[in-house]
């Protein structure tokens, strides 16, 4: 008797997004061998259903010579978990923040009539003694890897390479940033198997910057992850007749030491 077959009213449940998904169902009719059910199935459904290819069939006799049957459609295929060598790579641009004294442009200064404001140029929040700043966002931008090293790779000297670059910034050209604009803060890993390491690096990257200007000062440059200060003197302002801080000098500090990001093995 051959197998008949036909898809059933509660068919094509759908899923949209990034695991997009969708189950057609069947009944098929007609034996009780599962193999030749599963083969019937598998020439009706189609191959791709709405852009989404075929990923599995699963029956599930329910009578004699009656069969359920779900053929499942997605992008992916969440059975095999990636191989030894394969990658996956996550990132965001949440950014971070920095503690500034200096503004990029004054927009304004207002003052009781008859007088003009000081001239503190570009400083913030400026006080009898100091000048306190601001915290503001700066663009960071944080990625992460993920890597399935094989075992003969992950040997305590590699670990002990990994940590000694935790902290560090890079040398040369690392993943497209310069010199000095990425910072690697570290990995963790566990091991999947006799054969294999599944290992996730994270990292931060900063721009370099160049013809910087604070106050009267110009020509700054700092790297990604130096730290720029700036040194205030006290001074008077004539017009607005008042005494004010004034950036007297800028300087850029290294903070963080430089390592050779190419011994991540990645």
């Amino acid at each position: 008797m051959p197998v008949s077959v036909e898809e059933k009213f509660e068919s094509r449940t759908s899923t949209t997004g990034p695991n997009a998904s969708i189950d057609l169902v069947y009944a098929a009719r007609g034996s009780n061998d599962d193999l030749e059910v599963k083969t019937e199935i598998e020439s009706v459904s189609p191959g791709t259903y709405d852009g989404l290819p075929r990923q599995s069939v699963s029956i599930e006799p329910v009578g004699d010579l009656l069969w359920e049957a779900t053929v499942r459609y997605s992008l992916t295929s969440n059975s095999q978990p990636p191989p030894t060598g394969g990658s996956t790579f996550s990132f965001d641009t949440g950014g971070g923040t920095r503690h500034i004294t200096q503004s990029l442009l004054t927009v304004g200064g207002y003052a009781p009539p008859g007088q003009t404001p000081p001239d503190f140029k570009g400083a913030v929040g400026v006080t009898n003694d100091s000048v306190e700043g601001v915290d503001v966002a700066v663009p960071v931008y944080n990625f992460a890897e993920t890597h399935y090293l094989p075992d003969a790779q992950v040997t305590q000297q590699y670990k002990g390479v990994l940590f000694a670059l935790t902290g560090k910034v890079n040398d040369g050209v690392f993943r497209g940033f310069a010199a000095g604009e990425c910072l690697f803060l570290g990995a963790s890993g566990s091991k999947r198997s006799d054969s294999d390491w599944e290992i996730s690096f994270r990292f931060a990257a900063s721009p370099n910057a160049t013809n910087l200007t604070v106050g009267d000062i110009t020509g700054i440059a700092k790297k990604g992850w130096e730290y720029l200060w700036v040194r205030y003197t006290d001074a008077v302002d004539d017009t607005a007749k008042a005494l004010v801080k004034k950036p007297a000098a800028a300087y850029v500090e290294q903070v963080y030491d430089y390592g050779n990001f190419a011994a991540l093995g990645i």
